[in-house]
């Protein structure tokens, strides 16, 4: 096992590196950095105005000598600007000629400044991670539990009425998008001219704490849409367990119903849907985007939405960077959990 996951950090490590250079290099383009420069400076500046802005801020060196600076691997860069003062990317002041760059990227925990919230992007992306945690907490605490009782019950009659009822709705909720429900949610419940106004529209509230009120929409909205393809999922593996010969075999036995699910079929049944809630982690963040958007609700989907509309790239590369990182790690659990839940599975 422990080899098992030494490979797999290994791999992880290597996907985040190309995945984030993927995000650099896009974000680092020429139409990107010129609309950088003139929003920072003036709309109306011309073409060498721009070739200066970019110089004396090392926009302009290799994409592979940014892209280690930016991670932290390479040292900061020093340009000589038309004004004859020595810029470095690492020193908080302009610097003398005998000074050289220090390391100063990611790694070292300097994800640059946000152009349009005007602030540290490290902290930034951790207050707007934090806000969206809360969140895709609730929406776990309802969608995990609902989907695998959905598929349960559905996979234990197989071919029943039940089965067909609760199959029809977890096709309808995975077939019906976020900013469809959603909208259909508030229109119902929220709205002041035709709904029934039993919550809040929005979720601006809660950042002022979870009520039932301002967080039933967003998680409901979000927990409709995973928990119908959760359910499916479970209901497959359900029926396949249910007709094991090892089934019968305690029916057989007279074990009752209740254990031979509970003690027998649900372990072995868990192991399809497992991977699947596990990705639905990083789908949360996907999900997250159009959720929070809509509901204005102030997270990391909001706020990478934002950084995006106004090419904040450091902001933009923060957000890329923890959205990689959730996705691995997401992976790699569900990779060890699915060597625990199938003893058959043998890691050489």
């Amino acid at each position: 096992m422990g080899k098992f996951i030494l490979q797999r950090v290994g791999i992880m490590v290597l996907t985040a590196v190309c995945l984030t250079f993927i995000v650099f290099f896009l974000t680092n383009l020429a139409p990107n950095l010129e609309k950088l420069a003139k929003t920072q400076g003036d709309f109306r500046m011309s073409d060498a105005e721009v070739e200066t802005f970019l110089y004396n801020n090392g926009y302009l060196q290799p994409i592979f000598v940014k892209y280690g600076q930016w991670l932290g691997v390479l040292p900061g860069y020093v340009i000589d600007g038309t004004d004859g003062i020595l810029r470095a990317k690492c020193a908080v002041e302009d610097v003398s000629s005998d000074q050289f760059p220090r390391y100063c990227g990611v790694l070292q925990g300097d994800w640059g400044q946000s152009t349009v919230m005007n602030g540290d992007v490290v902290d930034i992306v951790q207050s707007k991670l934090a806000l969206s945690a809360i969140l895709m907490f609730w929406v776990m605490i309802v969608m995990v539990p609902l989907s695998l009782t959905l598929g349960v019950l559905a996979g234990m009659r197989e071919g029943s009425r039940t089965d067909r009822t609760l199959s029809t709705f977890s096709i309808l909720t995975t077939a019906t998008p976020e900013y469809v429900s959603g909208i259909l949610f508030i229109a119902v419940f929220a709205s002041s001219a035709v709904g029934l106004r039993w919550f809040k529209g929005s979720a601006m509230t809660a950042m002022d704490g979870v009520t039932f009120e301002n967080f039933f929409l967003p998680v409901i909205t979000v927990a409709a849409y995973g928990s119908g393809y959760i359910a499916r999922m479970t209901r497959a593996s359900m029926a396949e367990v249910m007709t094991s010969q090892y089934i019968r075999t305690a029916r057989l036995k007279g074990v009752s119903t209740t254990n031979v699910v509970m003690k027998h079929a649900f372990r072995n049944a868990m192991i399809a849907p497992f991977t699947v809630i596990m990705l639905q982690f990083p789908w949360l963040l996907n999900g997250l985007v159009i959720v929070e958007t809509l509901f204005n609700y102030k997270g990391l989907g909001w706020a990478l939405v934002l950084s995006a509309s106004n090419n904040d790239i450091e902001l933009l590369l923060g957000i890329s960077v923890v959205s990689v990182i959730v996705v691995l790690v997401t992976q790699m659990i569900s990779d060890i959990g699915y060597v625990y839940l199938n003893p058959r599975i043998r890691v050489e």
